[in-house]
This record gives C-alpha cells, structure tokens and sequence, in this order.
C-alpha cells in the first residue's frame, strides 16, 4: 500500500481533521509541515500547474492580506512559486499526495471516496 503524504501546518484545524481522518482509517500517511519542510520549487511548480492558482493560493489568508503590492504583482503573474516558497502558509490546506494524485483541502465525504471501507 502506498503511503500518503500530507502537507500542511500543525495548527490548523482543517489539517488535523485529515490527519485524524487518515489515522481513524489506518491509511497510512507521513506528515510534512510546511514551514519546517518547505517543498521544492519542482513540487510546488507540479501542484500549480496540476491544480491551478485558484485552488492552491490561499487568498483569504493573513499572510496573503499582509503581502507586498510586488509579491501580489509575482503571485498573480510573474512568479507565483517563489512566492510560495518564501510564504508556504500561503497554500491552502491539507495538500494530500496519494497514487499519483492531489487533493486540497479535507471534506470526509472526499476521503471517504478516495479510500472507502
């Protein structure tokens, strides 16, 4: 069985529903945080282009809010993963990698789907 990786902080609610969600359901998963454990510009590159800025930028977020005019300007256009790689809790979470694919964020019913019984 493959193992599924989730990224995201520790304190937030939303992440610790999956990761409860995860361990409920013996699936097994390996926990990254993303401040301590930023990923790659590769990975991070791969999420954009496989799920689109819409669902992997936090744009509600106090770290959005709280952004230069001139990072704004890079996350909207010219650089959004350098952006991302200097604020990471600017990804929505969880970000959930399993058999080759990405989910964003944690709905039981989503889960329930992606591993029933």
């Amino acid at each position: 069985m493959n193992t599924a990786i989730i990224y995201g902080i520790p304190n937030c609610d939303t992440v610790r529903k999956a990761r409860k969600w995860l361990e409920e359901h013996h699936v097994a998963h390996e926990f990254v945080d993303l401040r301590e454990q930023t990923p790659s510009r590769a990975r991070i590159s791969t999420w954009l282009k496989t799920l689109g800025a819409d669902t992997l930028i936090n744009r509600r977020s106090t770290t959005f809010k709280q952004l230069s005019s001139d990072a704004k300007t890079l996350l909207e256009g010219d650089d959004p993963v350098a952006v991302l790689l200097e604020h990471p809790t600017l990804i929505k979470r969880p970000v959930l990698e399993y058999d080759g694919r990405l989910v964003v964020g944690f709905t039981a019913d989503e889960y329930t789907t992606r591993w029933p019984g």
